[in-house]
């Protein structure tokens, strides 16, 4: 199982990579849900409709007999709502967890205490999340990994 999210803010973001992760979505829905269980918000950036919509059905049914809050961003309930899905990442209703279902370096992501990002285990995932790693790293962030490999094994 994932660690924690927990942390403690110092006014810069902190990074956390869950890479190797057997299905990507399945394991951002438990990241997702610690971080729910914890009191925190997060916004899901994911900016590829298709991808959205396949997690946006999946946190109906996880955990098991239960359901994430979540509306996307223009919602009028955004406010509200702890889980909100963004397709860009202005005028959002808080600035506490960014969660990264893009390819791409989230512009804007240094407004947020955190930034996750979950890696799957393909190289078309794998590439340009080491991109993302490295210009992270670059600009000064502490980035920590966690190894998911095991998720899901007995």
């Amino acid at each position: 199982m994932p660690e924690a999210i927990v942390s403690e803010t110092t006014g810069v973001t902190e990074v956390k990579f869950y890479h190797n992760a057997p299905d990507r979505l399945a394991a951002a829905a438990v990241i997702l849900t610690k971080a729910r269980r914890q009191g925190r918000k997060v916004v899901v950036y994911a900016p590829d409709d298709a991808e959205a919509r396949r997690f946006d059905a999946l946190l109906w049914t996880t955990p098991a007999l239960s359901f994430l809050p979540h509306v996307g961003q223009h919602s009028k309930l955004a406010a509200r709502t702890p889980i909100v899905f963004a397709r860009t990442l202005d005028k959002l209703p808080h600035a506490d967890v960014l969660m990264n279902l893009g390819g791409d370096l989230p512009g804007g992501f240094s407004q947020f205490a955190m930034l996750v990002e979950v890696v799957g285990r393909s190289d078309a995932e794998r590439q340009p999340a080491r991109r993302r790693w490295q210009s992270y790293k670059e600009q000064g962030y502490a980035v920590t990994g966690h190894d998911l490999s095991n998720l899901g094994e007995s």
